[in-house]
């Protein structure tokens, strides 16, 4: 076999795919035309430009929810990143849908996330006068920042797929098709949900800041006692409505939409919202919590006035200091910004340096 005919090949797999499911070789949107490779279709090369970046690999030193924790099994940002992965592939492959595309978008989701998990995304967000979102930061990485302002060239919607990714409080699923997302793409949107409100539970129990009889009976009997339970009984329904959605679009020209059925969908909001009340709200009024916003206004500070301490790597191709201030931070691990700001203020970050 050639190797022009590989990427053949797996492109006509995709015509086997879902009528509903994006195809790799159509409307392939990189800003900057490029020859196709030989062996990979264009989501695939998205997929491995995000896992070959600095951004992913700094992911493994960045809060999910717990700053600073004691112990080596608490969830960071790669592990979190890779769960969703799993269950974007899960999904998408039951459904036959496009896997490599919700798999690139798995992975480039939290590329912008900020040291500190939500509690520094907050915080920029109040210093920084055009406001901060991670999500249109990880856009911003992959279309700007990497490869020293040039950025990975992505396809659009990989893209699209990052961009949208988040959800606000509250009701979040009636709005899934409100931006024109790929249904991989609404995928990856829920199945950023599914994993960490799981994992992040589990982490509050590891923590001791929950005890399993602290969770209300409902959500256990419904979605399930054990950690596999629930994201077992969360994707099997998201399958099986989502399924019915693409079956009913077939037959009625309408657009499918990846769903969950009323009872799952209700007790999976209350799940949510009590994360929310007893895990995420808590965290960020911790000590940890205050630290970590100290630590990020610090950093902000002391560039502003010494911006010979920003980066070439940012200053050579974006000359307004304070995006280059934003983008600097936004990126750090977080152990990378505890030092800085000690070095600037010793002491500033005691309550988060474990020994």
């Amino acid at each position: 076999m050639s190797e022009k005919s590989i990427r053949a090949t797996l492109e006509e797999r995709e015509n086997l795919f879902s009528k509903y499911a994006s195809k790799s070789y159509i409307n392939v949107g990189r800003d900057i035309q490029e020859a196709s490779c030989l062996f990979r279709t264009e989501y695939q090369r998205d997929r491995d430009r995000i896992l070959h970046s600095k951004a992913f690999r700094r992911l493994k030193h960045k809060t999910q929810v717990f700053i600073s924790p004691k112990g080596d099994h608490f969830v960071t940002r790669l592990t979190h990143t890779l769960e969703v992965s799993q269950i974007s592939r899960t999904i998408s492959r039951a459904l036959n849908l496009n896997e490599d595309l919700a798999e690139a978008i798995s992975l480039g989701h939290d590329l912008g996330h900020t040291p500190f998990g939500h509690i520094g995304e907050d915080e920029i967000d109040k210093i920084y006068a055009n406001g901060f979102r991670h999500s249109s930061q990880s856009v911003r990485i992959v279309e700007k920042i990497e490869k020293d302002g040039k950025g990975l060239n992505l396809t659009w919607d990989v893209r699209q797929g990052i961009k949208f990714h988040s959800k606000p409080r509250g009701d979040f699923l009636s709005k899934l098709s409100s931006d024109n997302l790929t249904l991989e793409g609404q995928i990856c949107r829920l199945s950023d949900a599914i994993a960490y409100l799981n994992h992040d539970i589990q982490d509050a129990f590891r923590a001791k800041i929950l005890d399993i009889s602290d969770v209300p009976s409902n959500i256990l009997k419904i979605l399930g006692e054990s950690h596999s339970q629930r994201v077992n009984n969360l994707v099997k329904d998201i399958v099986l409505n989502s399924k019915k959605s693409i079956e009913y679009a077939q037959k009625s020209d309408s657009i499918p939409v990846i769903s969950m059925s009323e009872k799952i969908k209700d007790v999976f909001y209350e799940f949510r919202e009590f994360m929310f009340e007893n895990v995420y709200i808590p965290e960020d009024l911790s000590e940890e919590g205050s630290t970590a916003r100290k630590v990020i206004r610090v950093l902000y500070e002391y560039l502003n006035l010494n911006s010979d301490c920003l980066p070439i790597e940012y200053t050579s191709w974006n000359k307004d200091k304070n995006s280059v201030i934003v983008d600097y931070i936004a990126g750090m691990t977080d152990n990378y910004a505890i030092q800085f700001a000690e070095r600037i203020e010793p002491g500033i970050a005691k309550s988060l340096i474990r020994t």
